[in-house]
């Protein structure tokens, strides 16, 4: 299993409501997206002040290599972006192998 995980810092005027759209699109893509497994979305609640000022993180999680490929290039991926991307003020993306 491969784990994708964003760390994501909105822009000062994405809405709530704009927001929301992006986790709604994020929680659709597994049963959009064959080999993406599931998608966890949540917002920064640690008391220790080290987020950098980055407010949300999304996990999601790829069956194999095959479902990371069939997802990065997706049609379903390329809407999500249109929507996310404007609204980012700045992202981590990282992925790492699960190890058995």
């Amino acid at each position: 299993m491969i784990r994708h995980l964003l760390l994501i810092q909105f822009k000062d005027n994405a809405t709530t409501e704009q927001i929301d759209e992006v986790e709604a699109l994020f929680r659709a893509i597994p049963d959009k997206v064959d080999g993406v497994v599931s998608t966890e979305w949540g917002l920064n609640d640690s008391p220790e002040g080290k987020n950098k000022n980055f407010t949300h993180a999304v996990l999601m999680d790829f069956a194999d290599e095959a479902g990371r490929h069939n997802y990065l290039p997706h049609p379903e991926h390329e809407a999500l972006k249109a929507v996310f991307k404007p609204l980012v003020e700045d992202i981590i993306v990282f992925d790492y192998t699960v190890a058995d």
